[in-house]
């Protein structure tokens, strides 16, 4: 396991510790292959996205561990942990994954209630009588 990269991707609430390693493309996520782990085909394209931004898709085989948020984090998290690592293995990829926003990590979460509200910014219904 020398050869073997690891990072960490975090979105919302989710946490993604991957392991990359050279080999046929084989996706593990969470015991479980990519399509059958995230049923959307939009969640898949956007997770294998950094690999096909360098032209490295079906080189590496992926093995995730995703804790804690949805699906829409999960992947988030995936694909910022997937950039990451590629940038370990090979520093030329930074300016191509940079330019495409996948070395970002999005920070946008849900914003808390408030006192006083029913929720983050709607209003309870005024009343002039």
């Amino acid at each position: 396991m020398a050869d073997t990269t690891h990072t960490i991707g975090r979105r919302k609430e989710a946490v993604c510790r991957l392991y990359l390693k050279p080999g046929s493309g084989k996706w593990i996520v969470n015991g479980r292959t990519l399509g059958d782990y995230f049923p959307r085909p939009s969640y898949v394209s956007s997770i294998q996205q950094p690999f096909t931004a360098t032209d490295t898709l079906g080189r590496y085989d992926v093995t995730a561990r995703l804790q804690g948020g949805g699906l829409t984090g999960q992947a988030g998290a995936l694909r910022l942990a997937v950039a990451r690592a590629l940038v370990k293995i090979d520093e030329a990829y930074r300016p191509k994954l940079r330019g495409l926003q996948l070395l970002t990590r999005d920070a946008r979460a849900v914003e808390r209630k408030k006192p006083g509200r029913p929720k983050a910014r709607k209003k309870f219904q005024f009343s002039k009588r």
